[in-house]
């Protein structure tokens, strides 16, 4: 391929499994990651590494001049439940980062970005059920702010400037192969790791609680069909919803516990759970599939089935 590809956040819960899927496809020394810390030694030992903070306008421009980098996966985000214990230096963080890809991009440095935004971007006000891909945005939780201003920022630079940048509006992704980061959708992977070593879990966030999920693969899927599908055929260059499945805590432990007889959840609802009340029950993303073919794999019978299967691999290794 002409020009390599920069991945900036790297070691993050997406970030490593969509640089490893990369340089499967590109090759290893086509796909530069970097974050501001070392991350996996699989991801490490695969391919280029730099150290890089996300905010340094500078070193980002250097990293992409020494590898001639065309196209940059900006992944790095402080995320929901994080940002609200420091909500400036999120949005420093989430902000700044942007605006640096997106000004490189309209000097004509590189020419493709991608920038993940969030079902965060909706709010109390936003429908709850089916929410459509244009529909009313006033999100509460300083993520959403920062997703919801990325949005516009990102289609204000595609039509004032032409930069190819597009984006996706992830809903709670689910993976056993690296740690949650921070979010509030965290739940539904610590249930699989408490289900498998004590057979009992307290969910932070309420029994009826429904939330859209994917599984980590259909993530990674979705990310690389975006990126690879004709310009002409990305319609929407704030971000595109994007679904596979919805459910509450309570379903999804009903589902565990076909597999672990005596596995019990408890719940203790914290400050999460009035971010969880803000956002969706289920997306619509009728928009993505028509406009450039999105389907999902994964729903929550066989996301059960890998999670508890890579889960118990993952701790067999660790004993």
């Amino acid at each position: 391929m002409a020009g390599r590809i920069l991945i900036i956040g790297a070691c993050g819960q997406i970030g490593t499994e969509l640089t490893l899927k990369l340089r499967e496809i590109h090759g290893n020394d086509q796909v530069i990651a970097s974050d501001i810390r070392e991350g996996a030694e699989e991801l490490m030992e695969s391919g280029p590494f730099e150290i890089l903070n996300a905010t340094d306008d500078a070193h980002i421009r250097k990293v992409i001049h020494d590898y001639e980098v065309k196209e940059v996966y900006l992944m790095a985000a402080m995320l929901s439940a994080t940002a609200e214990k420091a909500p400036m230096k999120a949005w420093d963080l989430n902000m700044d980062s942007l605006f640096h890809i997106l000004n490189i991009a309209k000097e004509g440095i590189i020419d493709k970005i991608f920038w993940p935004s969030s079902i965060a971007v909706f709010g109390p006000t936003t429908p709850k059920d089916n929410t459509p891909q244009t529909t009313v945005m006033e999100p509460t939780t300083v993520y959403g702010i920062s997703k919801q201003t990325g949005e516009r920022w990102c289609e204000y630079f595609h039509r004032k400037f032409g930069v190819d940048v597009r984006s996706l509006r992830y809903p709670g992704i689910i993976s056993y192969k690296t740690l949650p980061g921070g979010g509030t959708t965290d739940y539904a992977i610590e249930i699989f790791h408490e289900a498998l070593k004590n057979s009992a879990y307290t969910s932070f966030l309420a029994e009826d609680a429904g939330l859209p999920m994917m599984y980590m693969d259909d993530a990674i899927k979705a990310t690389v069909e975006i990126m690879e599908a004709p310009a002409e055929k990305i319609k929407v260059r704030s971000s595109y919803n994007l679904a596979a499945m919805s459910f509450t805590p309570e379903v999804l432990a009903s589902e565990i516990k076909k597999h672990i007889k005596n596995f019990e959840i408890s719940y203790d609802p914290d400050f999460r759970q009035s971010i969880a009340e803000s956002w969706p029950s289920s997306i619509d993303d009728s928009t993505a599939r028509e406009d450039w073919g999105w389907k999902h794999e994964f729903d929550l019978e066989k996301l059960t089935t890998t999670m508890l299967k890579g889960v118990s691999a993952t701790l067999k290794t660790q004993n």
